[in-house]
């Protein structure tokens, strides 16, 4: 009988002490919808309950890991108050479970891996990227923000690599993201799938076990002289600034100097942003630093409402418009320029909610499951 291919969305396979879990929506680059969410939360649960279950692997059918979440959904939500609230309140609660997961976790990342994607490959114990590998986070650009609790791992970077990527968008190639930890491993593409025979067969979550058989796989990694992560001395000259309009400034000044041609597309990339999404997601990589994991989900979950709710501008219907639905890569931010993006309408979008309607992260490892929308007053 032909199954529901709604259900294909993620496919779980078991194998001995193994458990394998594949995002299967490779037409659209494995996408994050409501149902994959769904589907991820209650496996990993059970998994980590099992005591049968020893290791998670977790992987992409086609050439991408995942392209993150589903803009598509987002926006036709977009005059239904609180349409994608559920997924938003699951995922977010989701990646606290995937950062402390209590058992060993490896990601196998070939192709695109970004947004929310990213958050089911940089918090493994072990993630392995290919030469084909490509991160990004590119959220600020279409008036979104840094999400899936990358204002927590990117404002853990050294300098201030942190602002740079959640402003930029920057790219990263699997040599790349091994270099600046975001990811442990790179192994090459043609060798990934002996790499999985090789962790299913070894039939053990032991970590040292786990880890000596990934390393057999591995390379050295050798980042050119191009990439972005030499570029520390100008990226933390620029982007420690206090506000995006002097990171602008002293990004502009750099450019023009011998050997910095490289700042030219960055910067018209950041000049073609919205304004309030590069507002909005500074502040939140600022903040974030000194925020623990589960105090930068709970202000990401906040954010994220506020902003789908339009509450300071509809600039992420606009973007999400311009990118992905007329594809005319022309959008009209709302307000148009950093210096009328109101400082104090800004803070809005930050400020706390009523406690019984923040997301919910566990506090205690009995509750550890505990919390889940269904539980919450938003159900």
């Amino acid at each position: 009988m032909a199954m529901n291919p709604e259900e294909e969305v993620v496919l779980t396979e078991e194998k001995g002490h193994v458990r394998l879990i594949t995002l299967n929506q490779p037409r659209k680059l494995n996408v994050i919808s409501p149902k994959v969410v769904y589907l991820l939360a209650k496996n990993l649960e059970n998994w980590e309950k099992d005591e049968d279950a020893n290791l998670v692997i977790v992987k992409g059918s086609g050439r991408a890991f995942s392209a993150g979440g589903d803009l598509k959904v987002f926006y036709e939500g977009r005059k239904s108050r609180d349409y994608c609230l559920e997924v938003v309140y699951r995922f977010y609660w989701l990646c606290y479970h995937i950062h402390t997961y209590k058992k060993p976790q490896v990601a196998l990342v070939h192709g695109i891996s970004m947004g929310g994607g990213a958050s089911l490959m940089v918090p493994l114990k072990f993630s392995v990227v290919t030469e084909k590998t490509v991160f990004a986070m590119p959220e600020a650009s279409i008036g979104f923000h840094t999400d899936c609790s990358f204002s927590y791992i990117l404002s853990r970077l050294p300098g201030h690599l942190g602002e740079y990527f959640a402003l930029t968008g920057a790219r990263l190639s699997g040599e790349e993201l091994v270099a600046a930890g975001l990811a442990t491993h790179l192994v090459p593409l043609d060798k990934l799938s002996a790499l999985e025979n090789r962790l299913v067969s070894l039939n053990s979550g032991d970590e040292s076990a786990v880890k000596s058989a990934i390393e057999e796989f591995s390379l050295d990694v050798q980042i050119s002289q191009e990439s972005v992560l030499h570029k520390r001395e100008v990226i933390d000259e620029c982007f420690s600034k206090d506000s995006v309009e002097e990171i602008l400034v002293s990004f502009e000044t750099e450019s023009t100097k011998e050997g910095n041609g490289w700042i030219v597309p960055v910067l018209k990339g950041l000049k073609r942003s919205s304004p309030t999404g590069l507002k909005i997601t500074l502040k939140s990589i600022r903040d974030g630093r000194k925020q623990t994991l589960a105090e930068c989900l709970k202000k990401e979950f906040r954010l994220t409402i506020n902003i789908l709710r339009s509450l300071i501008s509809g600039d992420v219907y606009e973007g999400i418009r311009a990118l992905t639905i007329d594809k005319d890569n022309s959008p009209k931010w709302d307000p148009p320029t950093l210096g009328e993006v109101d400082s104090q309408k800004l803070d809005l979008v930050f400020q706390p909610f009523e406690e019984a309607l923040e997301l919910n992260i566990p506090e205690t490892e009995e509750q550890r499951w505990s919390g889940k929308y269904e539980d919450s007053v938003y159900a």
